[in-house]
């Protein structure tokens, strides 16, 4: 008996190793967007044309993904969607990935990528928040000690851009900012749709929504001769599309299938770090203390915040 279920324990071990794995590869991939986006900008390009690369790349992979998600269980034939399914679809991918991904991308034309990384991951926090908002649901003191240390993180490193770039860094702070609001709708509403219809099938039809209203607004905002761009911004807009968009969003899955959600949002706090990093190293950001205590409330406001939640 000791002998079979020595293997098994293995394997276990196996899988929860390869999760952890998983998920900290796939934040790291997400936390290198804000990377590639300060990279394209010094080439010229704005963020309506720039968002609108990324999203025509990566068009083809989300199709993939929601075809997959309907037809993955081979001959069951999938359940059809209602008019208030697709309604549901249009408004989640116009909020969770078309105006969150756009608001993003403008917000950071003015702000480092170590502040916008801090400012997106209160996520957890505005989730919160709208759930008491929207549905009455209770936030016990701990919870409101965790977002009160998060939050005085993402001001100390605010209050230190600001002096540094003035109004800039105040117009950069409130998009970004609003960009978190409206990914925190997503996640709100989401909930119930993902349980009648699956989570591959519904991001993969909410990000091709999404897609094509980053298309559309290209088409309707600027004049075609905007598509003609540094062959720079192309090769780091398919980066953009594949490593950190499309690939982390499978990532992630398949850790969630390992570990589970909470234990992988938990990894993902190697997202600011990385992020911070990567802006060192690659664009050249000064790392200074105001950063690094900065980084430290957020990532500790957020911990208190999640473990407060699952007591």
């Amino acid at each position: 008996m000791s002998s079979s279920s020595a293997p098994a324990s293995g394997e276990a071990s196996k899988q929860f190793a390869l999760g952890l794995v998983l998920a900290t590869v796939g934040a790291i991939a997400f936390s290198g967007k804000a990377i590639i986006v300060k990279l394209a900008y010094r080439h010229g390009v704005d963020a309506v044309t720039l968002i609108m690369y990324r999203m025509l790349f990566a068009l083809p992979i989300f199709l993939a993904m929601a075809w997959w998600g309907t037809y993955r269980r081979g001959a069951q034939r999938p359940s059809p969607l209602s008019r208030r399914d697709w309604l549901g679809i249009l408004g989640l991918g116009f909020s969770g990935y078309y105006l969150a991904s756009f608001l993003d991308f403008a917000g950071l034309a003015y702000i480092s990528a170590s502040l916008e990384r801090l400012i997106l991951y209160l996520n957890p926090t505005l989730v919160l928040l709208l759930g008491r908002v929207l549905y009455g649901k209770a936030i016990s003191w701990r919870q409101l000690a965790g977002m009160a240390v998060s939050y005085s993180g993402v001001l100390l490193v605010f209050g230190h851009e600001i002096q540094l770039q003035g109004g800039q860094a105040a117009w950069g702070t409130l998009l970004v900012f609003l960009s978190a609001v409206s990914y925190a709708l997503y996640l709100v509403y989401s909930g119930e749709m993902v349980r009648r219809i699956g989570s591959l099938r519904l991001v993969g039809l909410a990000t091709s929504v999404a897609c094509l209203c980053c298309l559309l607004q290209f088409v309707l905002l600027r004049p075609m001769s905007a598509a003609v761009v540094a062959p720079e911004v192309l090769w780091l807009s398919v980066l953009n599309a594949t490593l950190c968009t499309a690939v982390p969003v499978l990532i992630v899955m398949m850790a969630i299938e390992r570990i589970g959600a909470s234990l992988t949002a938990q990894t993902g706090m190697v997202g600011p770090m990385s992020t911070i990093l990567m802006g060192v190293l690659i664009l050249g950001e000064p790392f200074t203390a105001w950063v690094a205590v900065g980084s430290v409330l957020v990532l500790a406001g957020i911990f208190i915040f999640t473990r407060s939640g699952r007591g």
